[in-house]
């Protein structure tokens, strides 16, 4: 039986943070019943016969902001057309303050056992900045509450790169970062993108643009202190305790298949790419009509499912087998990139041990400089 990944988007906010470029409203609060109604419809006709599903995410936007009874019918629904594995990993993302114990009792009694918290900083100054909606203390009882709810897969995500952080502050952050406790943390880079509005702040000079050495030298530190933390860096943006390792994600590294539903979600299977339209009103019509709302087919050519899984494999701690790849795709790898795996080398990007490559402390920095040498032409 075929094993798949569902990814589930709920693209309702609270409001924009001033970063975001991802699809989601904050007026449409009064569509969320239609909104569920509309994915149970989405699951129905995008069944697929014979798939074992082994990892639901429930993603955004603020899946939070849903009532207990609109996921326990999202689950009901994807349980209804699909065989869901005993051990699925099942994980929410939430905002805090939009939960508290007794919401997050009803998660785990739905079924969710892995929960997400975006907390993005510990610094009240940070969190305005970052038009985020709660403030520290909320996400601190937020990581208390999931803990008396019967969470023990929790994963909190944070920014790295913010302007004008001083390192002393990261450090003492990373430290109230680690007493936190938490299986599993994510930190990204800040990343600007011209339509949101921090992006306009940025290009009109009403604040600075982010450091590129700032946060090189906070990605170090975090590296080093989570390790010494007994974190695993397992994957470019992500650390866990041994066993933690997010399933859901490992899967779209991998190359896995996954099917997104809802409104822009993203798709990979049998060989092609595919998303759903990012129109609201759209997604309900087609919904309506019965008629599945995906758009831009993206069938893979052999050469960039090569280079995909290159890269994608470059991410994971444990780089990529260069004779497993050569099998899979008929190639002597090592050969094929002869000169490109001697550049990075000598670079200091990645290193080869015996039959697999890896990137270097210093690559993982530099990811994007290592991936684009394995493109397509």
């Amino acid at each position: 039986m075929p094993e798949l990944s569902l990814y589930i988007h709920v693209p309702f906010c609270l409001k924009k943070c001033s970063y975001c470029s991802f699809v989601s409203f904050s007026d449409r609060a009064r569509d969320k019943q239609k909104y569920v109604q509309a994915l149970i419809g989405e699951i129905t006709l995008g069944q697929r016969e014979g798939a074992a599903v082994s990892t639901v995410y429930l993603g955004g936007g603020t899946p939070s902001l849903l009532s207990d009874r609109q996921i326990g019918s999202i689950l009901e629904g994807i349980h209804n057309h699909y065989v869901v594995d005993t051990d699925a990993e099942v994980t929410l993302e939430a905002n805090p303050g939009t939960v508290d114990e007794a919401y997050l009792q009803s998660m785990r009694k739905l079924g969710i056992n892995r929960l997400s918290l975006g907390i993005q900083s510990l610094s009240e100054k940070e969190l305005a900045f970052l038009g985020r909606c709660h403030t520290v203390e909320e996400s601190r009882r937020a990581v208390i509450e999931a803990r008396q709810a019967g969470f023990d897969n929790l994963s909190l995500d944070f920014i790295y790169g913010l302007p004008n952080r001083k390192s002393c502050h990261w450090e003492t952050m990373l430290n109230e970062i680690i007493d936190l406790g938490a299986e599993h943390l994510s930190f990204y880079g800040l990343t600007l993108e011209p339509d949101t509005p921090l992006g306009k702040m940025v290009a009109s000079n009403k604040t600075p643009s982010p450091d590129a050495d700032q946060a090189a030298e906070e990605y170090e530190i975090a590296s080093r202190k989570l390790m010494e933390a007994g974190y695993r860096h397992y994957e470019i943006s992500n650390w866990a305790k041994p066993g933690f390792e997010s399933r859901h994600n490992t899967v779209y590294w991998q190359r896995g298949q996954y099917l997104g539903i809802g409104v822009a979600a993203h798709s990979f299977l049998d060989g092609s790419r595919f998303s759903n339209t990012v129109n609201l009103d759209e997604y309900f019509m087609k919904i309506k009509k019965g008629q599945l709302p995906r758009e831009d087919l993206e069938p893979i050519s052999p050469e960039l499912a090569l280079s995909e899984t290159i890269f994608l494999g470059l991410r994971l701690e444990e780089g990529i087998s260069m004779s497993d790849i050569g099998h899979q795709f008929s190639i002597d790898l090592s050969s094929r990139f002869s000169a490109e795996i001697a550049e990075l080398s000598g670079l200091g990007l990645v290193e080869v041990s015996a039959d697999r490559l890896k990137l270097t402390p210093r690559g993982r920095l530099l990811g994007n400089e290592v991936f684009l040498r394995f493109l397509p032409s």
